[in-house]
């Protein structure tokens, strides 16, 4: 099962894992990533942020990313949460979890997942910083991330 979801709102990281893996025996293990809004970022301040999205075209991305590591790892089940719209320092941003007979498979899907996520998925981000509003730009070290697993 995959299931991919786009929204403002605010998710509750306990019951989507609960329901991740909710009477399915097979499960041995359950591997998360919660990604949340920090303070700083590239030696400013960061008051707020916004995500902007394609609707349509950002959840698609989503699916074929965790089709992805669907079919390269025996998985159970993925889920991938993100946020859109404005936030604020500690809000969750994003949420990709796991289920799998094993903790290996679990481990390396959820981060595969996240790094492609990183480079992939048709997301803009603004940052409101005391200098003003600034977008944010692709890192050099999540397209390594990616990379990296290409040479596996």
């Amino acid at each position: 099962m995959i299931e991919v979801r786009v929204q403002a709102g605010d998710f509750d990281l306990g019951q989507e894992l609960a329901r991740l893996r909710a009477g399915d025996a097979r499960v041995g293990g359950v591997v998360s990533f919660l990604g949340t809004v920090r303070d700083m970022n590239d030696g400013a301040a960061v008051a707020a942020m916004e995500l902007e999205h394609y609707a349509g075209m950002t959840e698609r991305a989503l699916e074929e990313i965790a089709e992805r590591a669907s079919a390269r790892w025996p998985l159970f089940s993925v889920l991938i949460i993100h946020r859109v719209g404005p936030l604020k320092p500690l809000d969750q941003i994003v949420l990709v979890a796991v289920a799998a007979a094993h903790r290996g498979e679990a481990f390396a899907a959820c981060e595969f997942i996240i790094d492609y996520l990183k480079t992939d998925a048709p997301f803009w981000k603004k940052e409101q910083t005391p200098q003003g509003a600034r977008w944010v730009d692709a890192r050099v070290h999540d397209d390594a991330a990616k990379a990296r697993w290409e040479t596996r």
